[in-house]
């Protein structure tokens, strides 16, 4: 009889092998086809959306700072989009976390001369090789011009552009390098993937994210936000901090119907089964897609170690 461990990581291999099946038969993107779309957000704040994490453009007599590069290849048309808005330099750009639809522009913009911001915990990430595995191709070192040149570990402001740009780190919640960025005077905050408006929430273990820190940056956010507060999350709709309540309220909830699972001593597949996201399934957009990875990264949060 196989004991709980034991069918736990049958599980997990079984998931690893599906998600590189998966992995091998899906395309490449055509970024040769991903039109920019620039929406203004405030009077010299803009987004851009193409294919990847939302990008921020703040523009002024002081030149433009950016948070978030996209893909490598998308650099040329979110440059141009840049300078439809103003011609003049970029001169900065903040990474909200790791991930390459976040940092995949990084080199090119290094290249052009733009200071990168991160947290420490981001830089090492991009510095140190990821080693390939049966669902992972990995990667090596990322390029020295890639790497952001500025870190900081506590809260970091720019004052450009009549703007008080707050970077506030956010320890171990999507990951260990994420960033929530306050425009203070445009009341307009970016979450990076700690929030999303689409989707479960991800927690992304392998890159040090942990449930504590999701729903504690959760909690840093709404203290943040006020009435009017426009928040921009990494992926999806802008939202309020009406929202915000409603997804840190979620997460709780379905936390605690998968700890009552583990206290009852389910395994993985017997959680996954008792389908703890039920109720908001049909109000969260993408939840097909997400709600197992979600419900496994729970369970492996709250079972207890051997």
């Amino acid at each position: 009889m196989r004991t709980p461990v034991v069918r736990y990581v049958l599980f997990v291999l079984a998931v690893l092998a599906i998600w590189a099946i998966c992995a091998s038969a899906q395309a490449p993107p055509d970024f040769s086809k991903v039109e920019i779309k620039t929406t203004k957000v405030a009077s010299n704040l803009y987004t851009l959306e193409g294919q990847g994490g939302m990008i921020g453009v703040l523009t002024g007599p002081d030149g433009t700072l950016m948070v978030d590069s996209q893909f490598a290849p998308l650099t040329d048309k979110i440059v141009a989009a840049v300078h439809q808005i103003s011609p003049g330099p970029i001169r900065f750009m903040i990474n909200t976390h790791v991930h390459p639809d976040h940092t995949g522009g990084n080199e090119n913009l290094g290249k052009m001369g733009v200071v990168i911001f991160a947290r420490e915990e981001l830089r090492n990430r991009l510095a140190e090789p990821i080693p390939a595995t049966s669902a992972n191709p990995g990667r090596p070192p990322m390029p020295h011009a890639a790497l952001p040149l500025v870190t900081y570990r506590g809260r970091t402001t720019f004052h450009m552009d009549g703007e008080e740009v707050d970077l506030i780190p956010i320890p171990r919640a999507h990951t260990d390098g994420d960033t929530l960025v306050r425009f203070k005077n445009a009341d307009v905050i970016m979450t990076g993937d700690y929030y999303r408006s689409v989707g479960y929430p991800n927690i992304d273990r392998a890159n040090g994210g942990s449930l504590n820190g999701m729903l504690e940056g959760m909690g840093v956010t709404i203290g943040l936000t006020g009435p009017n507060t426009k928040v921009i999350p990494g992926h999806g709709p802008t939202v309020d901090r009406m929202a915000l309540i409603a997804h840190r309220d979620m997460i709780l909830a379905i936390r605690d119907r998968v700890d009552k699972l583990v206290q009852q001593g389910k395994s993985a597949e017997e959680t996954l089964a008792a389908h703890p996201t039920s109720d908001y399934d049909s109000k969260v957009p993408q939840a097909q897609q997400t709600s197992e990875r979600f419900v496994g990264q729970l369970y492996a949060e709250l079972k207890p170690a051997k």
